[in-house]
């Protein structure tokens, strides 16, 4: 395998987000006080906190912003009376108690590890990142966390991955490869880093982006034969 470096985002990729998200979000809503329905409330969220992580990784709103923002504008849509502060703390609690694992994700981290370094880069929050990782049980597995938080800069942006690669106990460019669910994020900032990317699209999605995976996959167990 001429890959030594494995660098995985970790929502949607190794760790089931849409999932943790819906049990995060009806919990909050609960403990809100919220007695309603949140069946058609849960889509109007996220299509909101898409749009602001969009902005986010354009560099047009801070994180910070974004967090409780999402709240306020879903709040505001459906003219609900609910503390938007509160509830960007009960959710993002709430959000390392409801680690769901992506099929496969603990058996892959374990064999790459065996065979070189693994390391996580993302653009979450970084406290609840490192949380969500310790309560995956994939810990012991990986190497180095680089989040945007602590870099300054967010995936697509080559400053990201140069921030990144640093972190790594070696670091070789034919040596390195990333494997994302994003390809405006993960995929395209592998081609403008210069490094191999494996995009990982278990929903067969076409391919519509200027981003040119290396490799794609729809299961992680495809990955190690695929690399091999």
């Amino acid at each position: 395998m001429k890959h030594k470096l494995f660098l995985f985002d970790l929502d949607d990729t190794l760790l089931d987000f849409r999932a943790s998200e819906q049990l995060s979000f009806v919990r909050t809503m609960q403990q809100l006080g919220h007695t309603g329905s949140t069946e058609a409330l849960f889509p109007q969220y996220q299509a909101i906190n898409l749009g602001l992580w969009r902005e986010f990784e354009l560099g047009t709103v801070s994180k910070d912003f974004l967090k409780v923002e999402r709240f306020r504008k879903t709040f505001a849509a459906s003219a609900l009376a609910l503390d938007a502060e509160a509830a960007s703390q009960l959710y993002l609690e709430s959000l390392s108690e409801t680690v769901v694992l992506i099929e496969g994700a603990a058996q892959l981290c374990a064999q790459l590890a065996a065979v070189g370094e693994v390391g996580i880069i993302t653009n979450g929050v970084e406290a609840i990142q490192h949380r969500r990782i310790a309560s995956s049980g994939l810990g012991s597995y990986i190497s180095f966390i680089a989040t945007s938080e602590a870099c300054g800069y967010a995936k697509p942006d080559s400053r990201f991955f140069d921030y990144t690669t640093r972190m790594a106990r070696a670091f070789a460019r034919h040596e390195t490869i990333i494997v994302g669910d994003r390809l405006d994020a993960d995929i395209l900032g592998a081609n403008r880093f210069g490094i191999d990317s494996c995009w990982f699209n278990p929903g067969r999605l076409l391919n519509e982006s200027e981003a040119r995976p290396t490799y794609e996959v729809a299961h992680l167990d495809a990955i190690l034969p695929t690399l091999l």
